[in-house]
Formats: C-alpha cells, sequence, structure tokens
C-alpha cells in the first residue's frame, strides 16, 4: 500500500483457503490533484498489499455500485436457481449442444 492509501477492511474470500478482499481509501490514485477513490483488491494469496485483481471506484460512483451489489446478492444470490435452458430461445449460444 502506497503512503497516499489507507486500508479500511480486510476480510476472506470465501471458497478459497487463502484469499483476502481489502478495501482501501486511495489519495491521487492517478497523479497529483486527482481525485481519490476506494481501491477493492483480492489476492487469492492473501497479500493484502499486492493483491492479484484491483479496482477503482470514484467515490461518486459508490452508492451505484452498492445498488448493483444488492440487486446482484438478491438475484443471484446463494438460493439462485437458473431456469432450464429453451433450446429454441438459445440456439446461439457458443459451445452449446
Amino acid at each position: 500500500m502506497s503512503k497516499n492509501s489507507t486500508e479500511i477492511k480486510f476480510f476472506n474470500l470465501y471458497g478459497t483457503k487463502d484469499g483476502i478482499v481489502s478495501v482501501a481509501h486511495i489519495n491521487e490514485p492517478y497523479g497529483e490533484k486527482s481525485e481519490p477513490v476506494v481501491s477493492i483488491g483480492v489476492s487469492l494469496t492473501g497479500n493484502i498489499t499486492h493483491p492479484e485483481y484491483r479496482v477503482h471506484i470514484p467515490y461518486e460512483n459508490i452508492d451505484d455500485l452498492i445498488e448493483a451489489l444488492q440487486l446482484a446478492k438478491e438475484e443471484f444470490g446463494k438460493d439462485y436457481i437458473p431456469e432450464e435452458i429453451n433450446p429454441d430461445v438459445d440456439e446461439g449460444i457458443v459451445g452449446g449442444e
């Protein structure tokens, strides 16, 4: 983590042995006078400071992200059971047959 960042929270990534999700605040992530962001990192090896995957979310988009995550959880969460594939509708799926 750079000196321009502050760790907010980290937690274990469900379904992995060593995976970690980290959330941090980053000042000036893209250089001087750039707007701060929230950085969400995922490390499958447990490395909080250098995650293999990272996304920066501007603070102005956090409410939209939370809303999208809530919708995903409601629609496709643990209790989600996919509908049966309809061959007449799904013929264009690559790899299907």
